[in-house]
């Protein structure tokens, strides 16, 4: 789920950036630690916007900079179980595929694709089903659901495991098929009454 966060913290403003705007420096500097990071209350930080810089700064003794507390938004990505989400395959690998949402990269093990066998062709960038004959390949959007999350902390990237082994999950081109099939379905169902 994304969302926009409002956080708190001082920035420390060094000696060479005091004839710059304060907003800009505080801006630049939160950027450096906020972006790119995880957090595990939050999840994946992903853009700092709105900074509000107190005007007034404190000064350590030893220390020429000054402090400022700031106010700030941060776009987040935060994961959550049962949550349904749409992505593209971006790798595959021997036991899987790697789907990309939003931010991060989720794993979607062989087993959790569907009830068929499957084979993974890495060089290729596909995986088969033998009886359907469906396959997924890099660039594939697929809808799953999330199933598992362990966020790291800091700049480690946490992992993130889905799932398309239930109803109208899996490609979008299967989830359109299954849609007409049932249309169809009902639609016979209703003639028949």
């Amino acid at each position: 789920m994304f969302q926009l966060v409002s956080l708190a913290d001082v920035v420390r403003v060094p000696p060479d950036k005091f004839g710059s705007p304060l907003e800009d420096v505080s801006l630049d500097l939160l950027k450096l630690k906020y972006e790119s990071t995880i957090n595990p209350e939050h999840g994946y930080l992903i853009l700092v916007t709105k900074v509000e810089v107190d005007r007034v700064g404190k000064i350590i003794a030893g220390d020429g900079a000054t402090y400022h507390k700031v106010r700030f938004e941060v776009l987040t990505f935060y994961p959550l179980k049962q949550e349904l989400v749409e992505g593209e395959i971006v790798e595959v690998t021997d036991f899987g595929a790697f789907v990309r949402i939003g931010p991060a990269d989720a794993l979607l093990h062989l087993s959790q694709i569907m009830d068929d066998y499957l084979t993974s062709d890495v060089k290729s960038g596909v995986i088969t089903a033998s009886q359907s004959k469906k396959t997924l390949r890099v660039g594939s959007k697929v809808r799953v659901r999330i199933t598992a999350v362990s966020l790291g902390h800091g700049i480690s990237m946490g992992k993130i495991g889905v799932t398309c082994r239930q109803p109208y999950l899996g490609a979008l081109e299967w989830i359109e098929d299954d849609i007409a099939k049932a249309q169809k379905q009902a639609k016979a169902e209703a003639r028949a009454v």
